[in-house]
């Protein structure tokens, strides 16, 4: 682990958060130098600690890497006056609970900001802190289906899909990040704080792409579309001998570099594959083709062929071939950590890359919650040994 050089060192975050929305955009502000003050509940601490596959809940060390910890009571008065004092001189606040619930603990923005009106709030929700369904409990699935993901994900003649990650959540929080970054600057110019309101929904709605406008012109409901983008072709995944394997040849000049790698370079003038419209009516028919001939090579030679006819292509990984890959160990895209449980661990680092100013993994996840409760009330509020041990009697922390 390094030293800090990220951009936001000097930056203070207490996060608030718990589960995945929340914490993920604590681990983005961390990652780029933010000191991150975790607030758990006594106990068990985040739900987070229990989640991830496996007998070694992992999920953890990434997402609450770079934090400290400490414990609170939100739900009384002595815990949440405890809150309110590490947010008397923070830069950010982050919390994803259902709205209103930290107006009812006496820390909504109209409280916060009359002790420190520089405070950024950074709020996630499923649907956002106003409109008629901002009351509603939301998670990142719902916020999913509603944001227009679920309808379009998976094969048509079955229900709707899910992506194996909580894509609903990270995106929430990606953008609860941006809005923070973006609230950065607009504090240096005003010297004021605002609120950041990230609702599930909007995040998903945001990649989007033309869904709306689509249907808004012409009525198009967009389809579920198996492994493919209707219309994009050829761009799909395709078996070779000893496994699967993704080509990307759309674009014009791009199909006739495939067609010669197949050896079949006159697709390439046929008329229902030489305009980017003609390949994409006879998508199947197309796809077919390229199946039939990929299943007779192994995915070294298809790559091979890939690599020599400049056409984007690659293999589909895991985690197995991201662990052995050249190309992720030379950018150093996974990073191993000294680990006290594991040895060492290792995870994705922290992107995108900052040329001046890196980003880097400086700290573990805390291991239990309440880990750093002497180390910050100590050293950010005063309070000594004596006054911990009866807020830790009271279950405050």
């Amino acid at each position: 682990m390094t030293g800090n050089e990220g951009a936001l060192r000097g930056i203070r975050v207490i996060e608030l958060g718990q589960l995945i929305a929340g914490p993920f955009c604590g681990q983005l502000l961390g990652d780029m130098g933010a000191d991150v003050i975790k607030i758990e509940p006594p106990g068990a601490g985040d739900p987070m600690r229990q989640w991830g596959n496996g007998e070694h809940k992992v999920w953890w060390e990434v997402i609450g890497r770079n934090k400290r910890s400490v414990t609170a009571n939100l739900r009384v008065s002595a815990g949440q006056d405890l809150a309110r004092r590490l947010l008397a001189d923070a830069d950010i606040m982050i919390e994803n609970f259902k709205p209103g619930t930290v107006e009812k603990w006496g820390l909504g923005p109209a409280d916060l900001h009359s002790i420190n009106p520089r405070l950024i709030v950074v709020r996630m929700s499923g649907y956002g802190q106003t409109g008629p369904y901002a009351s509603r409990a939301g998670f990142g699935g719902i916020g999913e289906a509603m944001g227009g993901w679920r309808a379009i994900v998976g094969d048509p003649d079955r229900p709707p899909a899910r992506m194996g990650v909580s894509i609903g959540d990270t995106l929430a929080a990606t953008y609860g990040c941006m809005g923070a970054l973006a609230a950065l600057r607009a504090r240096d110019l005003t010297g004021k704080g605002q609120v950041v309101d990230s609702a599930l929904y909007e995040a998903v709605l945001q990649v989007m792409e033309s869904l709306v406008p689509e249907y808004d012109a012409m009525g198009i409901v967009r389809p579920r579309s198996g492994s493919i983008l209707p219309g994009i072709a050829p761009s799909n995944v395709y078996r070779c001998s000893d496994g699967e394997y993704m080509i990307g040849g759309n674009g014009d000049a791009i199909f006739a570099r495939l067609a010669e790698a197949m050896g079949q370079p006159a697709l390439a003038r046929d008329p229902r594959y030489a305009t980017h419209r003609a390949r994409g009516e006879n998508q199947a028919e197309l796809d077919a083709l390229i199946n039939a001939w990929t299943r007779t090579l192994s995915i070294e030679e298809v790559e091979a062929l890939m690599i020599a006819h400049s056409v984007p292509a690659g293999r589909i990984y895991t985690g197995r071939e991201m662990l052995q890959d050249p190309h992720f160990a030379a950018r150093e895209a996974i990073v191993a950590l000294d680990h006290p449980v594991y040895g060492t661990l290792r995870m994705q680092a922290p992107m995108p890359r900052l040329s001046a100013t890196p980003s880097s993994v400086r700290r573990l996840a805390p291991q239990v919650p309440g880990e750093h409760n002497a180390e910050v009330y100590g050293d950010r509020l005063g309070i000594g040994p004596e006054e911990l041990a009866e807020l830790a009697a009271g279950g405050i922390i």
